[in-house]
């Protein structure tokens, strides 16, 4: 309750970006002088119920990070003591960059909503390998790849192979993003034959370590049914493991801010409870085209329990947060790790 009577009050005071900043810094300090995160918040025990196993590792329950949150790997202890099953760092970009912009993170207090044209901001793949190499026992870690603002289209697998060759050993799986609305010419990739490229040069690639990692691949709500179709016959065509359904979406459908006001902000992915709705209808056309036979995880929109237990009931695997982490905090994880307790009991 802390977080939400006294220290979501002062962050929203802050802009967005400000306010993450200074998150991660009071976090980090926790972190470095080893002081446990239970003393401040509510967490959860795990429980030998919540564990499950997907792609070949077990996860300690079904709750995730979504990307974009600790871009850098910088505070994985604090994921791990607030009790989430696994995480994804990144995206991550082979060379580093600084991102768009600011003002680039808004919120939409009204909606429970962000919208972000961050830009793949981040360290860079060599300077979070090196952090990854020090990461908490018993946390799954997912490495979300992209590539560089820069990088022409024609050399974007170039970009991606060196993700996944720098990061195949401190990772446990990979998640493929081409579906950031925020880097000019990202979402073309989505399109049948560069993805049949792309997705086929690296598993080719992932073929070749004595441990191959799983592969998933992160597609956005505002896909058409026609390129849905597309996208999940590459993705059987090529052995890819499993869709993470879904990334933001550049729709202003459902918003009770003024036209006016979202056009002052500027373009950028929308994601929170407005949402909801769309990633759930791309998650069981996902399920139903494929039988359930192709494993999702489902992000977008999950702002309490059953918001997370009805993309369950839709045939996901695991479920990620984000926004949702924003505007409810810790208490978010205690609330969805027992929503889903109950509904696998």
């Amino acid at each position: 309750m802390i977080y939400l009577s006294i220290l979501k009050p002062l962050l929203f005071l802050l802009d967005a970006e400000t306010a993450h900043r200074i998150t991660f810094s009071l976090l980090g300090w926790l972190v470095k002088l080893r002081i446990p995160i239970k003393w401040f918040v509510k967490t959860e025990s795990l429980s030998p119920a919540e564990e499950t196993e997907l792609f070949g590792l077990k996860f300690p329950n079904r709750l995730g990070l979504a990307a974009g949150f600790d871009k850098n790997a910088k505070l994985m202890e604090v994921w791990k003591q607030l009790g989430f099953g696994f995480i994804e760092i990144g995206t991550v970009t082979p060379k580093p960059q600084k991102g768009n912009d600011a003002p680039r993170l808004f919120r939409l207090v009204n909606d429970e909503a962000l919208i972000n044209r961050m830009g793949f901001n981040n360290d860079g793949c060599d300077a979070i390998v090196e952090r990854l190499k020090k990461r908490p026992r018993g946390l799954i870690v997912g490495g979300n790849i992209g590539k560089n603002k820069y990088t022409p289209q024609e050399q974007a697998i170039e970009d991606y192979r060196y993700c996944m060759q720098s990061m195949h050993s401190v990772v446990d799986f990979f998640t493929i993003n081409i579906s950031s609305p925020n880097t000019p010419g990202l979402r073309n990739l989505q399109d049948k034959e560069p993805l049949k490229d792309l997705l086929s040069s690296l598993a080719t690639l992932n073929s070749t370590f004595p441990h191959p990692r799983p592969l998933l691949l992160k597609i956005a709500p505002d896909l058409s049914e026609n390129q849905l179709d597309d996208v999940i016959e590459v993705v059987k065509e090529t052995k890819i493991d499993g869709l993470i359904a879904t990334n933001t979406t550049i729709s202003r459908e459902g918003l009770s801010y003024p036209v006016t006001y979202l056009d002052q902000l500027g373009s950028g992915g929308l994601s929170g409870k407005p949402l909801l709705q769309r990633s759930n209808e791309v998650l069981g056309l996902i399920i139903r085209k494929t039988e359930g036979k192709l494993p999702v995880v489902a992000v977008g929109g999950v702002m309490n329990g059953e918001d997370a237990v009805t993309k369950l009931n839709l045939g996901a695997e695991l479920v990620q947060v984000y926004s949702g982490f924003v505007y409810r905090g810790p208490e978010l994880i205690v609330d969805i790790r027992k929503a889903i307790q109950r509904f696998l009991s």
